[in-house]
């Protein structure tokens, strides 16, 4: 959750900067785990977001590891640390366990096929792309992360927002046969001629393979693509 807030709109409404200012005065201790009315350098930005900075880095150390969270398709919706270590909650004599789950569900608890297990799901990998984009607006070029988690090197949020766009686009993107991740295999896809131009907008996606799963018309978020295909576009051509 994070927001970045200009001096030159703050300053156009009077009671919100007087409440404002009267927070940054009065309850210093919200500082204490947010980043809250932060300002950096000379750019007049303010920064409002939930985690402070410190917190944001160890964050950001899990969801960047290709061993935890960053699947080659995006970031996936449990770490991949589950698959041999899943956690376990006994009550009684029952016990409920989550694991790793890069496919579908294998509990009908959470209604039928939907998991949120471990695949790759569009709406929260686009709104961590949005995110680190406003991170980057405001630290600019001073906040570096290592990327990915271990690689030894180091990238700035805006290029780690890229690359997570340029990931989530391969999910579509045709190989030299013409294989699409999404289609998980299936070669009428890529030889028919009746379904390869067929490209469907799977509900989520295999967090390994990144196979298409759930409903295969999930326009409502997993058209999201078309604007991470845009961002990987533009990052290509230098227009940012």
């Amino acid at each position: 959750a994070v927001e970045v807030l200009e001096d030159s709109v703050i300053n156009k409404l009077s009671g919100f900067k007087k409440r404002m200012n009267w927070f940054l005065r009065e309850r210093k201790d919200l500082a204490a785990h947010t980043s809250y009315m932060e300002k950096h350098g000379e750019h007049g930005h303010r920064l409002l977001a939930v985690p402070s900075r410190d917190r944001l880095e160890r964050v950001l150390r899990y969801v960047l590891d290709e061993k935890e969270f960053l699947s080659p398709y995006g970031i996936r919706s449990l770490s991949k640390h589950h698959l041999k270590d899943p956690y376990i909650f006994r009550v009684g004599s029952h016990e409920y366990r989550v694991d790793y789950t890069p496919g579908e569900s294998n509990t009908a608890f959470f209604g039928g096929n939907s998991n949120w297990r471990g695949p790759v799901w569009f709406p929260i990998n686009y709104l961590l792309i949005e995110a680190l984009e406003r991170y980057h607006h405001f630290y600019e070029g001073e906040f570096m992360i290592e990327y990915p988690t271990g690689s030894g090197k180091k990238v700035t949020l805006l290029e780690v927002a890229e690359d997570l766009a340029l990931r989530l686009s391969k999910i579509f993107m045709p190989d030299a046969q013409g294989n699409r991740p999404c289609h998980g295999g299936d070669k009428r896809f890529a030889d028919d001629p009746h379904w390869k131009d067929l490209v469907l907008f799977h509900e989520y996606f295999h967090g390994d393979s990144a196979k298409g799963l759930g409903a295969a018309h999930q326009t409502g978020w997993t058209a999201l693509v078309t604007r991470c295909i845009d961002k990987s576009i533009r990052t290509r051509s230098g227009k940012g």
